[in-house]
């Protein structure tokens, strides 16, 4: 991987609080961008105890959280319609592309993306 920022799905962050050993190398030199859905897809988790509510936020502080613009709504709506990306996920790929930044995921569903820069993190 080049470069020192790198755009991370929400899978990945929850393998890392899992203590994924692979995950935690991967992504521990790395300055994480993510997207206000990933935001909120890590903070919404029912049932969450107190203890994981500050570590989900210690990690959170870490990362450089991106919300969304008119022109990554439009790349949302361009991505979605030719790909089976849910919603979410196509706004989470399309502000990975326009800040062109590779994307680790889990999700093999981003690589239906032909435009998008994958590296797949396969478990």
């Amino acid at each position: 991987m080049s470069g020192s920022k790198l755009f991370v799905d929400t899978n990945i962050l929850l393998y890392f609080l899992n203590g994924d050993l692979e995950v935690i190398e991967m992504i521990s030199d790395k300055d994480l961008v993510i997207s206000f859905i990933t935001e909120l897809e890590l903070q919404a988790f029912p049932k969450i105890s107190a203890d994981s509510e500050e570590i989900i936020q210690g990690l959170l502080k870490n990362c450089t959280i991106i919300d969304i613009t008119p022109e990554i709504k439009e790349l949302t709506i361009e991505f979605r319609k030719k790909s089976k990306l849910k919603l979410p996920d196509a706004i989470i790929a399309a502000t990975a592309f326009y800040f062109k930044l590779p994307i680790l995921t889990a999700d093999k569903q981003f690589r239906t993306i032909d435009e998008l820069e994958v590296i797949m993190y396969v478990i």
